[in-house]
């Protein structure tokens, strides 16, 4: 036998996003720092904590991140994400979610992880996700976090 520790496999995680859209069709999206996809533009979410429903990973990842009180609806769809750069694997779980205030707008609560949230409309992000390998140009701040280019690719519509 070896004194050397053993090294595990890296394994898949769980991440939750909430997707909070308001009247005009637009959804909160925010630009990453700080963790893995930092620049990249993103949905409030996070992981799924042990004993947790993805219901309400949505719920508290939005208010912690955002401030926005708000109820998951319906699960949308499921992303396999990996970054083999990374050496990350992530399976994403895209929750739809309606505000509780529809007055109420989105704050940075954690600065270390989020510059700042915009509501975009979908048809716009789908129009991101042609131009991510763009370095210069009107598309070149717009580079989206792996999971949401799975999202739009596989939800056209929301």
């Amino acid at each position: 036998m070896s004194d050397q520790p053993t090294q595990q496999a890296p394994h898949p995680r769980v991440g939750v996003a909430a997707i909070v859209r308001n009247e005009k069709g637009e959804v909160i999206l925010g630009r990453r720092l700080g963790s893995h996809g930092s620049g990249s533009w993103a949905l409030p979410g996070g992981h799924l904590e042990y004993g947790e429903t993805y219901f309400a990973c949505a719920e508290r990842e939005t208010l912690e991140e955002t401030g926005l009180e708000v109820k998951a609806l319906k699960l949308l769809t499921v992303t396999n994400d990996i970054f083999n750069d990374l050496g990350k694997h992530y399976i994403t779980l895209f929750v739809m979610c309606e505000r509780s205030d529809k007055l109420k707008e989105p704050q940075v609560l954690e600065q270390e992880k989020c510059e700042s949230w915009h509501w975009i409309h979908w048809d716009e992000l789908k129009s991101w996700v042609a131009h991510q390998q763009d370095t210069s140009g009107p598309f070149s701040d717009k580079k989206l976090f792996l999971p949401m280019i799975h999202l739009i690719q596989q939800v056209p519509e929301i």
